[in-house]
């Protein structure tokens, strides 16, 4: 069943829809009908999960927008929307009208390139100049150190222009995710990409982040890592620590999916002056005593773990949305895409889920707004470093 919400004004619209049909072709079918409530849509997103990437779907809202139109998207792990979520099913989100522009690029083998990967996907700015922009990326969410594409990305686009954006994900199978890009004339099904996705508005643009946890126990210097993998933890093997710390047995190494859920409740805080980045702890390696994070976790760093309660970390959602909506400098916000991090959602459940859409929907009040359940959210406006876990990134547009 479709369900979509849409707002026009001022010569600008923006429309979201969401289908949780099992045939690919029919549920991007009826979602991009309910999207695309204008004409001539500047950009159509399509987020979708493993099973729903298929050529048919994508033909299916190929169908429906104009010869310039950009639709770009990604594989996810649950979609989102004003409406419901969805394991299974697509969202699209498009907009349109006057004061708009968007450019794109793609930059592919990101695994092997992450900074310069970073860089080529934040070139698409220069052709964009308008007063308000934001640099969009869809990355794929197994590339790993993901904080090196922030990193080629800020190069380029400076202090000055947010960053916004989520990492592909595939159910947390950590399989393989699958990012799209292209038009009415064609749209590729790529992995190991990025796609970078210029924004330009005659009106303000609002980024918010936030994510609910509290530290919790003594600090910790991480004392030696490498990207995302931090061997030692005050000078003894991470891994070690780790387990101490929250109770838990070696055997729990055997299942990699136990060891995920009982880590998930606990990931990793690093400080920074805006407060915690978070970096979820996804695996331990036996053999050098080590434990693997989906991010960057630098060396010297002061660090916690991390927890919350169903209450506070549902609460995050409308945080950031909030956020967002108070930098369009008193604007009513047309519409808003959302980053949901995918280990937040399997922390929260069913019901938290619930609850956590309902705060976006108190926080953006007649305001649609759709999205996916990430591998790692993008988002820098100023302090944090620009790559997230367990957290809620809202880009909100007036």
């Amino acid at each position: 069943m479709d369900r979509s919400v849409s707002t026009h004004r001022d010569g600008r619209w923006f429309g979201t829809g969401h289908s949780t049909l099992t045939d690919p072709g029919a549920a991007g079918a009826e979602a991009a009908a309910a999207a695309i409530t204008g004409n001539d849509p500047v950009v159509v997103f399509v987020f979708c999960s493993v099973g729903h990437h298929t050529a048919k779907m994508l033909d299916a809202v190929r169908e429906r927008v104009a010869a310039d139109t950009v639709i770009v998207g990604c594989s996810t792990s649950g979609q989102l929307s004003g409406g419901a979520t969805s394991k299974d099913g697509v969202v699209v989100a498009a907009w349109g009208g006057t004061g708009f522009a968007v450019r794109t690029h793609v930059s592919r083998d990101l695994s092997n390139r992450l900074r310069d990967s970073g860089v080529e996907a934040a070139s698409c700015l220069g052709a964009v100049d308008h007063p308000h922009r934001a640099l969009l990326m869809l990355g794929d969410g197994l590339a790993g150190n993901q904080h090196e594409i922030v990193r080629g990305a800020f190069s380029v686009a400076g202090a000055a222009v947010p960053l916004v954006g989520g990492c592909a994900g595939d159910q947390l199978t950590f399989t393989r995710t699958y990012q799209f890009h292209g038009g009415r004339d064609g749209v590729e099904i790529l992995s190991d990409a990025l796609i970078g996705v210029a924004i330009g508005s005659d009106a303000p643009l609002g980024v918010g982040i936030a994510h609910g946890w509290h530290k919790t126990g003594s600090a910790m210097i991480v004392t030696r890592s490498q990207g995302g993998r931090v061997h030692e933890l005050d000078g003894e093997p991470a891994l070690d620590v780790l387990l101490r710390l929250l109770g838990l047995d070696e055997s729990i190494l055997d299942d990699p999916d136990a060891f995920r859920q009982a880590t998930f409740p606990h990931p990793l805080g690093l400080s920074r002056r805006s407060g915690e980045d978070i970096r979820v702890i996804h695996d331990g390696d036996r053999s050098d005593r080590s434990v693997i994070c989906l991010a960057d976790v630098p060396e010297g760093a002061l660090a916690w773990l991390m927890e919350t309660d169903p209450g506070a970390l549902a609460a995050a959602a409308g945080q950031s949305g909030r956020q967002a909506l108070d930098m369009l400098a008193g604007r009513p916000a047309l519409g808003s895409l959302v980053f949901d991090c995918s280990a937040r959602r399997l922390t929260l459940g069913e019901d938290g889920v619930g609850r956590e859409r309902d705060g976006l929907l108190e926080a953006l009040p007649d305001v649609p707004f759709a999205g996916f359940y990430t591998n790692g959210e993008f988002a820098r406006v100023r302090g944090a470093l620009g790559m997230h876990h367990f957290t809620v990134v809202t880009l909100a547009l007036a």
